[in-house]
């Protein structure tokens, strides 16, 4: 894909300012920096695509803060072959990083516009992801399990349809809680039936809603 030599250069100044906020996976900062950000933003905003802060992309959602997703992303421990099932695509960012950490990636968004606009440009961009229109409360049970499963969206009750969607050994990173009290969990299923949970700080995200919207 065409790049700018502008924006190169601001991407790897955010790969240093993500490493002085202490993101250490080098299969992640690899990802930011190989990541056209400015290609998800709202193009009124695009000399801000480096900030790193997270911006408005229309229907209510917004582009995550870069450290977020990098911190998200380094969370799932990643290898570079995993199976993972994000909920949320919105903007498709965070889709195109787990898709530079080679992962098989599955997406699943409810807003059909936002949908309709992302998963035509993740493939204009070249990023095969697997995505898909519909609820992300329930998965995607067709291609069940995963390795991985991130939530991009803060989390008021447990989706425990998604948690029977996690591999034995396999770890969901959320964000749980009230919208004013988000905490950052990472679960990871230990058996059928047990499951262990950590936390790593508060956090802010939109709420996930169910259902879908046409």
């Amino acid at each position: 894909m065409a790049d700018s030599y502008k924006f190169i250069a601001r991407r790897r100044n955010l790969v240093k300012v993500l490493e002085s906020k202490g993101i250490r996976s080098s299969i992640v900062l690899k990802a930011i920096g190989d990541v056209p950000r400015e290609k998800f933003m709202n193009q009124t905003l695009i000399e801000l695509s480096y900030d790193d802060k997270a911006y408005p992309i229309g229907a209510g959602q917004t582009i995550s803060q870069p450290y977020t997703v990098a911190k998200q992303t380094e969370l799932l421990d990643l290898r570079g072959d995993e199976k993972v099932l994000e909920i949320g695509t919105g903007s498709g960012y965070q889709t195109a990083v787990l898709c530079h950490c080679r992962c098989s990636v599955y997406s699943i968004e409810r807003q059909k516009t936002l949908y309709d606009k992302t998963s035509k440009l993740l493939y204009d961009l070249g990023y095969r992801a697997n995505c898909m229109f519909g609820d992300g409360f329930a998965g995607w049970k067709e291609n069940a399990p995963f390795d991985r499963i991130l939530v991009t969206a803060g989390c008021a009750e447990m989706p425990k349809e998604l948690l029977t969607q996690l591999k034995v050994g396999g770890f969901m990173v959320i964000p749980f809680g009230t919208n004013s009290q988000l905490k950052m969990l990472r679960i990871k299923r230990v058996s059928e039936t047990d499951f262990e949970k950590e936390e790593f700080g508060e956090c802010s995200f939109v709420p996930m809603l169910k259902g879908v919207e046409e």
